[in-house]
């Protein structure tokens, strides 16, 4: 009887494939290990294996497998089943979960390389032009790779002439397979045994007396291997010695020292355990009861603590407890920028327990934390990390902590899986029996929905741990600031004020603008021209630091123009502003002050993030300005005042959650001011001070604010009542994205009616030169989820098979956010 596997290919492939197997193999193989096999003419990818069964495929022969690449299990049968079910929840195919899910450096893939065969006897006279130019070049270089022939000859249909080459023997054609994860090793030394005996060491100075450099190094490793025998770091004998690493090899040739190398973790944790018990307030005291109790009754858990309640002690409290019944537990938090200074409070309590996952590490660093999860020792019970972390092969997991759980950037932008992972940690708890706490301070609509209707447990924090207050928020109005000519660039004097007044009592100031660059908008007088991005439909903003004007679209960038470029004046100003004009204004109004500015261009390295966080709560910076990076749960001990520049770019955004998420923004970026026993102070800047949002932030007005939004949603069919899909369509050619987009909203609109909505251009309707064209689809509460998406998924099928549509790129968001 013939065996099969069924694997999941890295590919955007509705199905698996299936690959034959000898017995021997289907011995061995189990579901969950990587094999490599082979796809197409020649190319080779690593599989996962999903099934191992004997039914034979119907439409095409099983081809045998390439090699296996695991001696055990990559993955645990829950992720595969997690796998599927992200899959089919947010429509995409499991081969994208699959790239998203394992660390770059588990995907093998084959790269064809091209060599001259050892035996040539033919004339060169008979080949044509483009073999002759694949012979030659490969007469100069020893191989190459196919990309490199395609770029050789500037064509993709290399493969028909590589193949003439091949059959007249001229070419071999080699896959060769990359195994991209590399240990890291450091090399040691240790003294030759020979010598360890007080005889022979003597001897053996004695001989080195002409060498004194020699010696030295040896009484070096000497005195630093006194106590222990353990090899020596080479890079530390270097050091400790100042000796050049020649002399190090001269005592490696004479046999004198031994080198070897030996693999050490990447990551590893070199502080010490010196956070002791946590003590909790009677507030603290009572929500953490409740959350146990609702935990024995397996709920979700919904905790809702204003700023500065103490969230974080909770949590660390709950992973002990997880981690004493020799569970695994996972912290996830929506930004890396969090992290830092989450992952210095929880390892000053877990030691080495904790690991950290995000995308700023190294391929090679998340092979490493991904292989010690899985591997489920005492190091690395605990990760924490961005949302990634939730396809972590975990063993045993008991409990999920969403912090800031109603951030945006939980959610999955590109590429597919487009994810939210917040529901999805709701999935994969359920599907560990493990328990879930989401908590915030300002709680997302839908969560907060689901706990009024009993589908989530609400527990409720609502003073400020050692019972300060909760900042005092003042309303700006820079409307009649600038009719009466009492701003200062595009600071208010009452802000001016603050800051003077902070400083003076030595304490630290944030200034929030949600803009990065200098200026938005480059402006002539004359013509009223601005410069655009030719390959997006947006204007250029300007960034002081290099002088140039950047698209954040697509990075498109051209020098400062000191002249209008459609009518040559010299009358160019600029309007709006970014965090760099907020940088340059304040460093005109207070040139004694360290300013800081905390935004995407300043945060682009490994450990940026750090630095910046670091310097700020070291006081090497008096006034740190940020974009949204700011607000999110970071706790800075002595900032007694927050200034928001410019409340109306927030809310005059075209989204149905516009509103929610200012009103969150700003409630949290408020909640970083007066941790400590001194009030703090907000001052928000706005030409609308009388907008409904921006009283409830003064006041703190979660309710409202939710209730009113409430009726709006339920008003306009929006969540928490309906569920939404978007289908987004992309194409270079204008009138091609629009047909399409009319074909596809009819078929829609056959089958769901008036639940359509569209075909409609976003406010950025060009980007890289492709148009970009939305439908949106809503599903009432009633009408089953399931069936929605399969009738989606047979309706975008009849699209893709239509030959004149292939061009246009279908992107699928369930749950857009």
């Amino acid at each position: 009887m013939p065996y099969f596997a069924d694997l999941i290919l890295p590919l955007p492939l509705d199905n698996r494939f299936t690959y034959s197997l000898t017995e021997e193999e289907a011995q061995f193989i189990q579901p969950g290990m990587r094999l490599a096999v082979q796809f197409g003419k020649n190319r080779i990818y690593t599989g996962i294996v999903a099934l191992i069964h004997q039914n034979p495929p119907e439409v095409y022969e099983a081809k045998p497998i390439h090699q296996i690449l695991d001696e055990e299990p990559l993955l645990t049968n829950d992720q595969l089943k997690f796998w599927s079910w992200l899959a089919t929840y947010y429509l995409c195919t499991e081969g994208e979960v699959m790239r998203a899910a394992l660390p770059g450096a588990f995907l093998l893939e084959s790269e064809s390389i091209v060599k001259l065969s050892s035996e040539i006897n033919t004339d060169f006279e008979e080949l044509s032009d483009d073999e002759f130019l694949i012979v030659e070049a490969l007469q100069r270089q020893s191989s190459m790779k196919i990309q490199e022939i395609e770029q050789l000859l500037d064509s993709k249909k290399v493969l028909p002439i590589l193949n003439k080459l091949v059959s007249r023997q001229l070419i071999d054609l080699n896959q060769e397979i990359y195994e991209q994860f590399k240990p890291k090793e450091i090399r040691f030394v240790k003294l030759n045994p020979a010598f360890e005996a007080e005889s022979e060491m003597h001897k053996l100075l004695d001989e080195l007396s002409r060498a004194p450099k020699q010696r030295e190094v040896l009484f070096t490793y000497f005195s630093l291997t006194a106590k222990s025998k353990k090899p020596l770091k080479v890079k530390k004998l270097l050091n400790e010695s100042g000796a050049s690493a020649g002399v190090i090899k001269s005592l490696i040739d004479k046999d004198i020292l031994e080198e070897f190398y030996g693999e050490v973790d990447r990551v590893t944790f070199t502080g010490e355990i010196n956070s002791h018990e946590i003590k909790f307030n009677q507030f603290q005291e009572k929500a953490f009861n409740e959350i146990n109790q609702n935990f024995s009754e397996d709920k979700v858990c919904l905790l809702h603590g204003v700023t500065s309640s103490g969230k974080t002690e909770i949590y660390i409290k709950l992973i002990e407890r997880a981690i004493n019944k020799g569970k695994q537990a996972l912290y996830l938090l929506p930004e890396i920028a969090l992290t830092t200074q989450l992952i210095k409070r929880l390892q000053n309590y877990f030691g080495d327990k904790v690991l950290v996952y995000h995308s700023k590490y190294s391929l090679n660093e998340r092979v490493e934390i991904y292989n010690k999860v899985l591997e489920n020792t005492e190091k690395g019970k605990i990760v924490i990390g961005a949302r990634s972390c939730i396809f972590l092969p975990f063993r045993d997991l008991g409990l999920i902590v969403v912090d800031e759980e109603h951030e945006s950037t939980f959610k999955q932008f590109d590429p597919a899986p487009r994810y939210h992972a917040r529901d999805a940690a709701v999935v994969l708890a359920n599907m560990f029996q493990a328990n879930i706490i989401l908590g915030s301070a300002t709680p997302s609509i839908e969560s907060y929905f689901n706990a009024e209707h009993n589908k989530y447990a609400l527990v409720e924090l609502n003073r400020r741990y050692g019972n300060v207050l909760m900042p005092e928020v003042e309303v700006v109005d820079i409307k009649t600031a600038h009719r009466k000519k009492r701003m200062i660039g595009h600071f208010s004097e009452r802000l001016i004020e603050e800051i003077k007044e902070s400083i003076k009592e030595g304490e630290q100031v944030i200034l929030f603008q949600n803009r990065r660059g200098f200026s938005p908008i480059m402006e002539c007088n004359t013509c009223g021209h601005s410069p655009q991005c030719p390959n997006c439909d947006v204007s250029l903003t300007y960034h002081s630091h290099n002088n140039q004007l950047r698209c954040h679209y697509c990075g498109y960038h051209i020098a400062m123009q000191n002249q209008c470029m459609a009518c040559s004046s010299n009358e160019i100003t600029t309007k709006g502003f970014g965090t760099e004009q907020v940088e340059t204004e304040l460093k005109a109004l207070f040139p004694d002050q360290k300013i800081g500015r905390m935004d995407q261009d300043t945060t682009r390295g490994k450990h940026a993030y750090e630095k910046i966080i670091t310097a700020f709560e070291n006081e090497e910076i008096d006034i740190l300005i940020g974009t949204q990076m700011l607000t999110k749960g970071l706790d800075f001990r002595k900032v007694s005042l927050v200034g928001i520049m410019n409340a109306d770019n927030l809310l005059n955004f075209p989204d149905f959650r516009a509103h929610e998420r200012s009103f969150q923004l700003m409630l949290q970026v408020a909640g970083r001011s007066g941790r400590t026993q001194k009030r703090g102070k907000v001052l928000i800047q706005t030409y609308n001070p009388h907008h409904q949002i921006i009283q409830q932030v003064s006041t703190g007005d979660f309710k409202g604010m939710y209730a009113e939004q409430l009726e709006e949603r339920y008003q306009y069919q929006y969540p928490p009542y309906f569920r939404l899909i978007r289908l987004t369509l992309k194409c270079r050619d204008y009138s091609k994205t629009n047909e399409a987009a009319e074909w596809l909203a009819r078929a829609l609109e056959n089958v769901f009616d008036r639940y359509v909505l569209g075909p409609e251009f976003p406010p950025v309707a060009r980007i890289r030169n492709e148009y970009y064209k939305n439908i949106l689809i809503k599903i009432p509460k009633k009408q089953s989820l399931g069936k929605t998406k399969k009738m989606v998924h047979r309706i975008l099928s009849s699209f893709r098979a239509i030959g004149v549509y292939r061009s246009v790129r279908v992107v699928v968001n369930v749950d857009p956010q």
